[in-house]
Formats: C-alpha cells, sequence, structure tokens
C-alpha cells in the first residue's frame, strides 16, 4: 500500500472500517450478554474489553484473530465480573456502579453513537491511523507508506490520538 489515499478514500475507508468494528463490538456483546445475563453488566465488560484492546494491542500476534481474541477477552471480563458479584453477594459488600438503583447503562445503539462520535472527535487522518494500527494491525511504516507521510509523524499522531482516546473513555460523561 504505497499510495496516497485521497480525502474520498479516507472517508470510504473510515466508514469501511466504522462498520468493521461495529460488528466487533456486536460480537463481543453477545458474548458478554451470555455470560452476565445483564444488559448493563454486558455494556461495562464490553467498554473494560475494548480499553484492554487499545491498551494490549501489541499482543495480538495475527491479525486475522482479532475477533477471536476480542470474544476471549470479552469472555474473561465477564467471568471476572460473575467472580466479583458472587464474592459481593457472599460477603454483603457493595460494589460501585452495581447498585441496582442507578441510572440504566447505554444501549447498543447510543454505545455505537458513542464510539462513531469518540472517533469522529479525531481529524480524519488520526481517524484512519487509530483504524489501520488498531482494526487492521498495520505496522507503523506501512501506515507510512500508505498515507505518503513520515513514519515520525505516524508514531507521534498514533500516541496523541490514542492518549485523547484514553482520556475521552475515562472521563464520566455527564
Amino acid at each position: 500500500m504505497h499510495r496516497w489515499l485521497s480525502h474520498g478514500q479516507e472517508a470510504g475507508a473510515a466508514a469501511e472500517h466504522e462498520e468493521l468494528l461495529r460488528d466487533l463490538y456486536n460480537q463481543m456483546m453477545r458474548v458478554a450478554y451470555a455470560r452476565v445475563h445483564n444488559k448493563s453488566d454486558a455494556y461495562d465488560v464490553v467498554q473494560d474489553a475494548w480499553v484492554r484492546i487499545l491498551l494490549k494491542h501489541d499482543t495480538l500476534r495475527e491479525r486475522s484473530k482479532l475477533a477471536a481474541w476480542a470474544k476471549a477477552i470479552t469472555a474473561n471480563i465477564a467471568t471476572n465480573v460473575n467472580r466479583q458479584k458472587a464474592h459481593a453477594r457472599e460477603t454483603g459488600e457493595w460494589i460501585e456502579g452495581w447498585d441496582v438503583h442507578s441510572s440504566p447503562s447505554p444501549t447498543e445503539a447510543e454505545l455505537m453513537v458513542e464510539i462513531s462520535e469518540l472517533l469522529g472527535a479525531l481529524d480524519p487522518r488520526s481517524r484512519t491511523m487509530i483504524l489501520y494500527k488498531f482494526y487492521y494491525g498495520f505496522k507503523d511504516q506501512e501506515i507510512a507508506d500508505a498515507m505518503n507521510i513520515p513514519l515520525g509523524t505516524v508514531k507521534a499522531r498514533i500516541h496523541r490520538s490514542r492518549e485523547r482516546l484514553k482520556a475521552w473513555i475515562a472521563t464520566p460523561h455527564l
């Protein structure tokens, strides 16, 4: 991929990536819900799984196994949630975020809108780089070649974008 992507191509690629992310999200939600049997907890499990995927993306050896890897992470987090809840029930301990009187979690559609908004808040080039890096598993040099920009620019922009996304995810939404 040693060519320059036009703005239209970048927009088309971003839309295609967004659809693939939506499909992966749906698969992860099915795994989480099957394990925790609660939409609110499933939402939390998938959100935690996405954060872990972003932080640990470099441990994925085979790009073709992204969906299986993401679902395994989701299943492990769901198992941990179930263990924590069982322990909390046994000890009578209250765990923040599991109050039955808390406000309802966002629906799947609302979460997808939020993810789209987070990615949409990035400039188009940064968004494309993030998707190439974390979804498709491109190496930094491959991204630089595809976008016809210096390797250092790719590394810096991905780092800044990743930090920005992590900060946005960590910020409670009112």
